[in-house]
């Protein structure tokens, strides 16, 4: 897959100035994307242009919602192709970066994504709600990302356990979420979050997005997360 040229054009409309290293890395990206798709399934998005606004420009959009400090620590849960966390770090660098992915075969794609890329990152095959339960990464992380289909009560669940307190949880959604974040209202309370900021963009397609912060304001309690069957049927 070839891109369209645009990403330059796109990304300044929202005030990021992408240098020629980055433009090259998302060529990179956007190539074994194609590649790897056709033999799994990664993403149904695939001309150059649907991509470029759909995963790339709606992935950098993160850093307009928030401001991550220097060498942050962030985790991208069920990361799939790597939206948002990878584009992002094409961005910033300096962002310590672990995808954590529930399937092999995502994380084996993910591993040579960032080989080719040149990013430093940490590759986890573990499903969520286990992994969060180690100490070794629960409320490690300034920051998590979710960009899934999942109602924000469950999202909130499985992401929140690996934020520090005083660090965020970023879901990406669609649209208007008004009554979404209504919902998440008794999770936040038992999980220790708090609805920090909503931010909502129009990409050049027309398409609505919404991205919700969270701030961590309190330890999560140790029987949080249940497991998947519990979250799914029973939502908190």
């Amino acid at each position: 897959m070839k891109l369209t040229g645009k990403l330059r054009e796109l990304a300044s409309g929202y005030g990021f100035e992408l240098t020629e290293r980055m433009l090259e890395q998302f060529q990179i990206y956007a190539a074994l994307l194609d590649e790897w798709s056709q033999r799994m399934n990664l993403t149904a998005i695939r001309e150059p242009d649907q991509v470029e606004i759909k995963h790339f420009l709606d992935s950098i959009l993160l850093l307009r919602a928030l401001e991550l400090p220097q060498g942050a620590r962030l985790i991208d849960v069920g990361a799939g192709a790597g939206f948002p966390s990878v584009p992002v770090k094409i961005l910033r660098p300096d962002i310590r970066l672990t995808l954590l992915d529930s399937l092999q075969k995502r994380v084996g794609f993910l591993t040579a994504l960032s080989g080719a890329l040149e990013q430093q990152n940490t590759f986890i095959h573990a499903r969520a709600e286990r992994l969060s339960h180690d100490n070794r990464y629960r409320e490690q992380y300034d920051l998590a990302t979710a960009r899934a289909v999942a109602a924000l009560p469950a999202l909130c669940e499985y992401c929140l356990p690996f934020v520090r307190i005083g660090g965020c949880f970023a879901a990406l959604k669609g649209g208007d979420s008004a009554e979404e974040i209504a919902s998440a209202g008794k999770a936040l309370s038992l999980l220790g979050g708090s609805v920090d900021g909503v931010s909502g963009f129009t990409l050049p397609d027309g398409s609505a997005r919404t991205i919700i912060l969270i701030k961590k304001i309190s330890q999560t309690p140790t029987k949080y997360p249940r497991t998947a069957v519990k979250i799914t049927k029973s939502p908190l």
